[in-house]
């Protein structure tokens, strides 16, 4: 399939540290301390949106869809212990930031397609698809009798979100629900965890959901792609046929319903892995040179931008920075980099501070 997706090989930053990393790959800005690697204070309203939140913000979903979903959510990570767990208290970049709660990401923290996929969602015991509507539709003309405030109106709004998102409602469908996939899809893409986050990517695509994110980090042999000890043997049994099998799913999925051309699928990290190999047979953080895949979009398949030293070190040619690729994905969506957006205290930002890789699109 290399003719549908392009390779960037020379992505670099100057850091090799997790958190201020992620960070400034889901925002591209740095965190107030880039040179420490445990700075794991909860997000603030203070932070910088995600892309997904800055999607959400500016390409609004239909049908009172969610304009970001985040499978799972960006979960707790602290290097200093080794630590990796979804928890409620996320690590900074995966949410709205200062752009509100109205661009938070919907969090898919259970097994995609099942019913406690996002316990949320359920119906309570007893109460049908017809009493919710009819709930909702009396909390409606109680709430039209008096002014909301502007937090009322932002949790009214979200409310009635999860409402369709139940599916339970008449002329609503529910979208996390895979069951009504064809078996030999859902063979195709795997029946795991990821595979099935990608069914499930795709099942919102198709419904014009602007953003999802797959945070991708539950293996067996390592933690997933961080990859300090048994490189090889995660790679060759886990890893690699994981996400070979999932990606090609996806990329046949989206060409054939004529999604491709409409969708951009990237697929990146916070960084790349030390061109040496260390005494426990693993690759270590390694910020200045990584590779990374782009499709859709408008992105040019079949290309190769960049290129690394011999040994994958650092860039011989034309050298990327991560707030590239947002300018690159922001332009393939059909918006300008330089648009604006607002702090709590209106002070203007462009969405990327990056430049558009041209030899790409």
């Amino acid at each position: 399939m290399a003719d549908r997706w392009a390779l960037v090989r020379s992505v670099s930053h100057n850091n090799h540290n997790h958190t201020p990393m992620i960070y400034y790959t889901l925002t591209g800005r740095p965190v107030e301390r880039p040179d420490q690697d445990n700075d794991v204070r909860p997000p603030q309203r203070s932070d910088f949106p995600h892309l997904g939140a800055v999607l959400a913000r500016l390409k609004p979903s239909p049908r009172g869809l969610p304009g970001y979903v985040a499978i799972p959510e960006l979960a707790v990570r602290s290097s200093l212990q080794g630590e990796f767990r979804r928890a409620r208290t996320l690590l900074r970049g995966g949410g709205g930031g200062f752009l509100g709660p109205r661009v938070d990401p919907l969090g898919v923290d259970g097994e995609p397609g099942t019913p406690g996929a996002i316990p949320a969602l359920s119906l309570a015991p007893g109460v049908s698809g017809e009493r919710l509507e009819q709930r909702a539709a009396l909390l409606s003309l109680l709430e039209s009798r008096q002014p909301a405030l502007a937090a009322t109106r932002v949790h009214g709004e979200l409310r009635d979100q999860a409402v369709v998102l139940t599916g339970a409602t008449s002329g609503t469908a529910p979208f996390f629900a895979l069951d009504a996939e064809p078996a030999h899809l859902r063979d195709c893409y795997g029946r795991h965890r990821f595979g099935q986050a990608m069914l499930l990517a795709r099942r919102l695509a198709e419904a014009e959901v602007p953003m999802v994110a797959i945070h991708f980090n539950e293996m067996t042999v390592c933690d997933g792609w961080d990859t300090h000890s048994k490189n090889f043997e995660a790679l060759q049994t886990e890893l690699l046929p994981m996400v070979d099998q999932s990606l090609s799913a996806l990329l046949q999925d989206l060409r054939e319903r004529g999604l491709l051309d409409q969708t951009v699928v990237a697929v990146l990290g916070e960084f790349g892995r030390t061109p040496r190999i260390n005494a426990a047979a693993g690759r270590d953080h390694w910020g200045s040179c990584q590779s990374v895949l782009l499709s859709g979009g408008g992105i040019q398949g079949g290309r190769v931008h960049g290129a690394s030293d011999r040994i994958g070190a650092y860039p011989a040619m034309d050298p990327v920075d991560p707030v590239d690729i947002h300018a690159t994905l922001y332009h393939c969506l059909g918006l300008d980099p330089d648009q604006l957006i607002y702090d709590n205290l209106q002070r203007p930002y462009p969405i990327s501070v990056g430049r558009i890789i041209d030899s790409l699109v």
